[in-house]
């Protein structure tokens, strides 16, 4: 074969490999599985044709094959594990949600569970095992070689959403004494180690952190170098019991791509990578959004009963509060009878004032939540709220007077409408900032709790500013 053959031949392949792997993209346009990929696998799962299933589905990788899970249905799922049999990839149930990650794993024995569980890293051990029953834990552990199951017990004996639970026991460390060659040597023998893995802590004889050494270094650095000349303090170390919240923003803050995770003792326990950091800062943020609106931790692939059970108990509190409003229009009876247009231009007042308290709300729970909001700028953020509340009060209270004296041939309801506006935008800035302060402070989660006290809030005061004055304007008329 000639030269030119040869280049010719090179090129071709990359372009080659570019339609094999178009080929096999599961993704349409829109992010979503394509339908005819869905298709096909429905088909073959029906058709119990193994080859076909294997060819598509074992490459995929454990992401795209927890979305694959989560767009079929729920015997299409049983049979699909079922049919790829030791081939299917257990790490892919820590992308799914919870009610599927159960769903499948209840339907298998627990024999099985420990085989798959073998071959995962610890963390994601940890990730399923967590939610299942305490008996089942005790025999799929039982089943587990005596170091596995040792490490996995411990990550299990920390709270739920600790640092501890999210660590993966497995880690490279060595004694401050051994040179870099030595270092390098263990690496390139020793089978025990974890699949990936960016730096190698040092610890003393009775497993105390003493430092850690990035792999770059390592490499960079002669072999007679020894490892206490070149390792550096581990400044940003872990407590096991930290909460996984605090954890992901020590991540955040110092740029980290792993951390050592220790104990109560100082003694080195596992690692906490980025991997998992991402998966509890996007855990963490999509819990306080559907805290925010009152849906606790409910899942997509939950059941209509538990859907139910998750909603009723904050729609309760609602009607509570939706009843208090109503009692306050209820004090004004007599002066919405005598002015009609009141009850017409009410709910413009109390759904301004709702949304601009929710505005506020979205901002201080988000800032409590990464901790951007403390005592010392406490202050100054609530002056900031309660200026702009009461210059968005003026600015709209303006718009409505104009629209609501054109609309009912009335100045005087416009500008009791515009004072009204103004009073309920500033009660609506307050309650916003303050409520979910005071919820914090006080050890409640404001995510949960200010949306509720914040639409109240702003209900009450709306309609009481507004027929309030519009009863003592009537008086003096």
């Amino acid at each position: 074969m000639t030269e030119s053959a040869d280049r010719e031949n090179e090129t071709a392949k990359p372009a080659q490999q570019q339609e094999t792997s178009d080929q096999n993209e599961i993704y349409g346009e829109d992010g979503s599985i394509r339908q005819d990929y869905l298709a096909a696998i429905g088909a073959a799962i029906a058709d119990r044709d193994v080859l076909f299933l294997r060819d598509q589905v074992i490459p995929l990788h454990e992401s795209e094959l927890g979305d694959l899970l989560e767009a079929i249905s729920g015997s299409q799922r049983q049979a699909l594990v079922a049919l790829l049999g030791d081939d299917f990839d257990f790490s892919a149930l820590t992308e799914v949600d919870e009610a599927i990650r159960l769903e499948i794993v209840g339907a298998l024995p627990n024999a099985k569970i420990a085989e798959a569980l073998g071959d995962l890293d610890s963390d994601d051990a940890v990730y399923i095992l967590e939610d299942l029953d305490e008996a089942d834990q005790r025999e799929i552990l039982a089943a587990l070689p005596f170091t596995e199951r040792v490490r996995l017990r411990r990550s299990l004996d920390y709270p739920e959403d600790t640092a501890g639970r999210r660590m993966q026991t497995e880690f490279v460390a060595v004694p401050p004494f051994w040179t870099v060659g030595q270092t390098i040597d263990y690496m390139r023998e020793e089978e025990d180690l974890p699949d990936h893995f960016s730096q190698i802590f040092v610890i003393d004889p009775t497993f105390k952190l003493v430092g850690g050494v990035d792999l770059d270094r390592i490499l960079r650095t002669k072999r007679q170098a020894r490892i206490e000349d070149v390792m550096e303090e581990t400044r940003y170390r872990i407590d096991a019991e930290m909460d996984q919240e605090e954890a992901a923003q020590l991540f955040e803050q110092y740029d980290l791509l792993s951390a050592a995770v220790v104990d109560e003792n100082e003694r080195l326990v596992g690692v906490l990578t980025i991997d998992d950091v991402v998966d509890v800062i996007h855990a963490e943020a999509d819990e306080d959004i559907k805290r925010l609106g009152g849906v606790g931790d409910e899942e997509l692939s939950d059941n209509i009963i538990s859907t139910v059970r998750s909603r009723f108990s904050w729609l309760l509190i609602n009607l509570a509060t939706a009843i208090l409003a109503s009692w306050v229009i209820s004090l004004f009876d007599a002066t919405i009878e005598q002015m009609v247009a009141l009850a017409v231009l009410m709910p413009i007042v109390a759904s301004m004032g709702g949304n601009a308290g929710t505005q506020t709300m979205t901002v201080t729970v988000r800032a409590l939540a990464t901790r951007d909001i403390d005592i010392y700028n406490a202050g100054r953020v609530i002056r900031r709220e309660a200026a702009v509340g009461l210059i968005n009060g003026v600015l709209f209270a303006a718009i409505i007077g104009v629209v609501a004296g054109l609309w009912f041939a009335n100045s005087s309801l416009g500008g009791i409408i515009a004072a009204a506006m103004v009073v309920n935008m500033l009660a609506a800035a307050l309650a916003g900032i303050l409520l979910p302060l005071l919820l914090d402070k006080i050890g409640a989660d404001p995510a949960i709790a200010s949306a509720v006290f914040v639409t109240t809030v702003t209900d009450v005061v709306g309609f009481f500013a507004f027929l309030g004055l519009a009863g003592w304007w009537l008086a003096l008329a």
